[in-house]
Protein backbone atom coordinates (compact mmCIF):
# COMPACT_ATOMS: atom_id res chain seq x y z
CA UNK A 1 0.00 0.00 0.00
CA UNK A 2 1.46 3.86 -1.03
CA UNK A 3 1.30 5.58 1.90
CA UNK A 4 -1.52 8.52 1.50
CA UNK A 5 -0.20 12.08 3.00
CA UNK A 6 -3.32 14.47 3.31
CA UNK A 7 -2.35 18.14 3.92
CA UNK A 8 -3.74 21.54 4.25
CA UNK A 9 -2.13 24.48 5.38
CA UNK A 10 -3.07 27.95 6.82
CA UNK A 11 -1.33 31.35 6.24
CA UNK A 12 -1.54 34.79 7.24
CA UNK A 13 -0.05 38.04 5.28
CA UNK A 14 3.70 37.74 5.35
CA UNK A 15 4.09 41.23 7.53
CA UNK A 16 7.83 41.10 7.10
CA UNK A 17 8.27 40.53 3.33
CA UNK A 18 5.41 43.09 2.96
CA UNK A 19 7.50 46.20 4.79
CA UNK A 20 10.15 44.96 2.45
CA UNK A 21 8.62 44.64 -0.82
CA UNK A 22 6.85 48.48 -0.72
CA UNK A 23 9.73 49.97 1.70
CA UNK A 24 6.69 50.92 4.71
CA UNK A 25 7.63 53.13 7.38
CA UNK A 26 8.86 51.20 10.08
CA UNK A 27 6.07 52.46 12.48
CA UNK A 28 3.18 51.36 10.58
CA UNK A 29 0.98 48.70 12.58
CA UNK A 30 0.89 45.06 11.06
CA UNK A 31 -2.79 45.87 9.97
CA UNK A 32 -1.36 49.02 8.26
CA UNK A 33 1.02 47.06 6.56
CA UNK A 34 -1.60 44.30 5.59
CA UNK A 35 -4.24 47.26 4.87
CA UNK A 36 -1.61 48.58 2.11
CA UNK A 37 -0.94 45.88 0.47
CA UNK A 38 -4.93 44.97 0.02
CA UNK A 39 -4.98 48.34 -1.07
CA UNK A 40 -2.57 47.77 -3.71
CA UNK A 41 -3.70 44.57 -4.65
CA UNK A 42 -6.94 46.05 -5.16
CA UNK A 43 -5.75 48.51 -7.65
CA UNK A 44 -4.17 45.99 -9.42
CA UNK A 45 -6.72 43.51 -10.22
CA UNK A 46 -9.88 44.19 -8.16
CA UNK A 47 -9.05 41.09 -5.51
CA UNK A 48 -8.74 41.38 -1.56
CA UNK A 49 -6.83 38.02 -1.67
CA UNK A 50 -3.22 38.31 -1.61
CA UNK A 51 -0.78 36.71 -4.02
CA UNK A 52 1.04 33.29 -2.96
CA UNK A 53 4.26 35.17 -2.40
CA UNK A 54 2.84 37.11 0.59
CA UNK A 55 1.71 34.28 2.19
CA UNK A 56 3.03 32.89 5.48
CA UNK A 57 2.47 29.88 6.89
CA UNK A 58 1.42 29.31 10.37
CA UNK A 59 -0.07 25.55 10.15
CA UNK A 60 0.55 22.55 8.23
CA UNK A 61 -2.39 20.04 9.19
CA UNK A 62 -1.94 16.21 7.73
CA UNK A 63 -3.61 13.05 7.52
CA UNK A 64 -1.35 9.72 6.93
CA UNK A 65 -2.29 6.56 5.99
CA UNK A 66 -0.20 3.89 6.19
CA UNK A 67 -0.33 0.42 6.29
CA UNK A 68 -2.51 -0.19 9.61
CA UNK A 69 -1.61 3.59 10.66
CA UNK A 70 -3.66 6.43 10.68
CA UNK A 71 -2.93 9.73 11.99
CA UNK A 72 -4.20 13.38 11.89
CA UNK A 73 -2.19 15.78 13.20
CA UNK A 74 -0.14 19.55 12.74
CA UNK A 75 3.50 19.71 12.29
CA UNK A 76 5.33 20.81 14.63
CA UNK A 77 4.26 23.04 17.97
CA UNK A 78 3.04 26.51 17.79
CA UNK A 79 5.96 28.72 18.64
CA UNK A 80 7.63 26.51 16.31
CA UNK A 81 9.45 29.22 13.02
CA UNK A 82 7.51 28.56 9.76
CA UNK A 83 10.48 27.14 8.20
CA UNK A 84 11.19 24.28 10.67
CA UNK A 85 7.14 23.45 10.08
CA UNK A 86 7.89 23.42 6.41
CA UNK A 87 10.91 21.37 6.64
CA UNK A 88 9.20 18.62 8.92
CA UNK A 89 6.75 18.65 5.70
CA UNK A 90 8.82 17.93 2.94
CA UNK A 91 10.90 15.47 5.30
CA UNK A 92 7.76 13.53 5.44
CA UNK A 93 7.64 13.33 1.75
CA UNK A 94 11.10 12.18 1.64
CA UNK A 95 10.43 9.49 4.22
CA UNK A 96 7.47 7.67 3.15
CA UNK A 97 7.06 9.11 -0.94
CA UNK A 98 3.25 9.06 -0.46
CA UNK A 99 0.63 9.82 -2.48
CA UNK A 100 -0.31 13.87 -2.15
CA UNK A 101 -4.31 14.59 -1.30
CA UNK A 102 -5.26 17.88 -1.05
CA UNK A 103 -8.05 20.41 -2.16
CA UNK A 104 -6.89 23.13 -4.41
CA UNK A 105 -3.36 22.01 -3.42
CA UNK A 106 -2.43 22.87 -7.02
CA UNK A 107 -4.04 26.69 -6.45
CA UNK A 108 -2.90 27.32 -3.66
CA UNK A 109 -0.95 25.24 -0.46
CA UNK A 110 1.72 23.86 -3.00
CA UNK A 111 2.84 27.35 -4.66
CA UNK A 112 2.66 29.05 -1.27
CA UNK A 113 4.94 25.80 0.26
CA UNK A 114 7.41 26.42 -3.03
CA UNK A 115 7.70 30.13 -2.57
CA UNK A 116 8.53 29.82 1.24
CA UNK A 117 10.32 26.43 1.18
CA UNK A 118 12.67 28.97 -1.57
CA UNK A 119 12.80 31.73 0.65
CA UNK A 120 14.26 29.56 3.54
CA UNK A 121 16.51 27.21 1.40
CA UNK A 122 14.28 24.62 2.54
CA UNK A 123 15.76 20.84 0.85
CA UNK A 124 12.74 19.68 -1.08
CA UNK A 125 14.53 17.68 -3.42
CA UNK A 126 11.91 14.48 -3.33
CA UNK A 127 9.10 16.77 -3.91
CA UNK A 128 10.86 18.87 -6.64
CA UNK A 129 12.46 15.46 -8.83
CA UNK A 130 11.34 15.04 -12.06
CA UNK A 131 13.64 12.34 -12.87
CA UNK A 132 17.00 13.67 -12.40
CA UNK A 133 17.40 11.68 -9.48
CA UNK A 134 14.91 8.85 -9.34
CA UNK A 135 14.06 8.29 -13.24
CA UNK A 136 10.54 6.66 -12.31
CA UNK A 137 10.00 10.54 -11.35
CA UNK A 138 10.07 11.41 -14.83
CA UNK A 139 7.20 9.36 -15.75
CA UNK A 140 5.39 10.29 -12.55
CA UNK A 141 5.78 13.14 -10.31
CA UNK A 142 4.61 15.70 -7.90
CA UNK A 143 4.63 18.89 -10.05
CA UNK A 144 3.54 17.94 -13.49
CA UNK A 145 -0.27 18.08 -13.52
CA UNK A 146 -1.92 15.19 -14.69
CA UNK A 147 0.66 12.72 -12.97
CA UNK A 148 -1.09 10.73 -9.87
CA UNK A 149 1.50 11.32 -7.12
CA UNK A 150 -0.42 14.59 -6.33
CA UNK A 151 -4.31 14.49 -6.42
CA UNK A 152 -5.85 17.67 -6.20
CA UNK A 153 -9.21 16.41 -5.56
CA UNK A 154 -10.96 19.80 -6.28
CA UNK A 155 -9.14 20.30 -10.05
CA UNK A 156 -9.64 16.29 -10.55
CA UNK A 157 -13.63 16.60 -9.69
CA UNK A 158 -13.91 20.18 -11.97
CA UNK A 159 -12.09 18.47 -14.93
CA UNK A 160 -9.38 20.93 -14.38
CA UNK A 161 -11.75 23.84 -15.44
CA UNK A 162 -11.87 26.90 -12.93
CA UNK A 163 -15.03 27.64 -13.60
CA UNK A 164 -16.21 24.32 -11.95
CA UNK A 165 -14.72 24.52 -8.96
CA UNK A 166 -16.28 23.75 -5.50
CA UNK A 167 -15.77 24.26 -2.35
CA UNK A 168 -14.78 21.96 0.05
CA UNK A 169 -17.04 23.29 2.87
CA UNK A 170 -19.99 22.09 0.56
CA UNK A 171 -18.75 19.08 -1.35
CA UNK A 172 -17.69 17.64 2.04
CA UNK A 173 -21.43 18.41 3.57
CA UNK A 174 -23.53 17.09 0.29
CA UNK A 175 -21.53 13.97 0.97
CA UNK A 176 -22.30 13.65 5.00
CA UNK A 177 -19.29 14.65 6.42
CA UNK A 178 -19.29 17.59 8.94
CA UNK A 179 -17.59 20.67 6.44
CA UNK A 180 -16.46 23.78 8.55
CA UNK A 181 -17.34 24.32 11.89
CA UNK A 182 -17.43 27.56 13.09
CA UNK A 183 -13.74 29.00 11.07
CA UNK A 184 -13.07 29.28 7.88
CA UNK A 185 -9.96 30.61 6.04
CA UNK A 186 -11.21 34.25 5.70
CA UNK A 187 -10.97 33.94 9.94
CA UNK A 188 -7.75 32.92 10.32
CA UNK A 189 -5.54 36.23 10.36
CA UNK A 190 -8.09 37.89 13.24
CA UNK A 191 -7.67 34.73 15.33
CA UNK A 192 -3.74 35.01 14.69
CA UNK A 193 -3.62 38.54 16.08
CA UNK A 194 -5.93 37.57 19.00
CA UNK A 195 -2.80 34.88 19.70
CA UNK A 196 -4.87 32.06 19.09
CA UNK A 197 -2.79 29.99 17.32
CA UNK A 198 -3.89 26.29 18.34
CA UNK A 199 -7.07 27.48 17.43
CA UNK A 200 -5.84 27.85 13.54
CA UNK A 201 -4.28 24.09 14.03
CA UNK A 202 -7.49 22.14 15.42
CA UNK A 203 -9.47 24.20 12.31
CA UNK A 204 -6.52 23.20 9.95
CA UNK A 205 -7.00 19.51 11.32
CA UNK A 206 -10.77 19.86 10.93
CA UNK A 207 -9.87 20.84 7.14
CA UNK A 208 -7.76 18.13 6.55
CA UNK A 209 -10.04 15.25 7.87
CA UNK A 210 -13.12 16.47 5.42
CA UNK A 211 -10.42 16.56 2.56
CA UNK A 212 -9.47 12.43 3.49
CA UNK A 213 -13.50 11.42 3.77
CA UNK A 214 -13.40 12.81 0.64
CA UNK A 215 -10.94 11.57 -0.73
CA UNK A 216 -12.03 8.12 0.79
CA UNK A 217 -15.93 8.61 -1.13
CA UNK A 218 -13.85 9.36 -3.93
CA UNK A 219 -11.86 6.21 -4.09
CA UNK A 220 -15.11 4.40 -3.95
CA UNK A 221 -16.68 5.68 -6.83
CA UNK A 222 -13.55 5.27 -8.87
CA UNK A 223 -13.35 1.42 -7.77
CA UNK A 224 -10.42 1.61 -5.89
CA UNK A 225 -12.17 0.83 -2.82
CA UNK A 226 -14.88 -1.41 -2.80
CA UNK A 227 -18.28 -0.81 -0.18
CA UNK A 228 -16.88 -3.01 2.97
CA UNK A 229 -13.33 -1.63 2.33
CA UNK A 230 -15.21 1.80 2.16
CA UNK A 231 -17.21 1.34 5.06
CA UNK A 232 -14.01 0.06 6.97
CA UNK A 233 -11.88 3.43 6.10
CA UNK A 234 -14.57 5.17 7.45
CA UNK A 235 -14.85 3.58 10.86
CA UNK A 236 -11.10 3.32 11.13
CA UNK A 237 -11.58 7.62 10.70
CA UNK A 238 -14.61 7.66 13.27
CA UNK A 239 -12.66 5.24 16.09
CA UNK A 240 -9.13 7.35 15.16
CA UNK A 241 -11.38 11.21 15.64
CA UNK A 242 -12.73 9.33 19.09
CA UNK A 243 -8.87 8.10 20.51
CA UNK A 244 -7.89 11.96 20.31
CA UNK A 245 -10.96 12.91 23.05
CA UNK A 246 -10.24 17.23 22.29
CA UNK A 247 -13.13 19.31 22.30
CA UNK A 248 -12.59 20.15 18.32
CA UNK A 249 -13.05 16.68 17.63
CA UNK A 250 -15.96 16.12 19.42
CA UNK A 251 -17.70 18.45 18.13
CA UNK A 252 -16.86 17.06 14.64
CA UNK A 253 -18.29 13.99 15.35
CA UNK A 254 -21.31 15.23 16.52
CA UNK A 255 -21.69 17.45 13.61
CA UNK A 256 -21.04 14.26 11.34
CA UNK A 257 -23.87 12.47 13.42
CA UNK A 258 -26.39 15.26 12.53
Amino acid sequence: MIPILVFDIETIPDIQGIRSLYTLEKNLSDDDVVNVALYKRRQKNGSDFLQHHLQKIVAISCVLREKDQLKIWTLGEVDDPEEEVIQRFFDGIDKYTPTLVSWNGSGFDLPVLNYRALMHGINASKYLDMGEIDKDFKWNNYLSRYHTRHTDLMEFLAMFQGKNNAPLDDIAKLCGFPGKLGMDGGKVWDTYRQGDIQSIRDYCETDVANTYLVYLKFQLIRGHLNQNEYESEINLVRNTIQEYQKDYWDEFLSAWKS
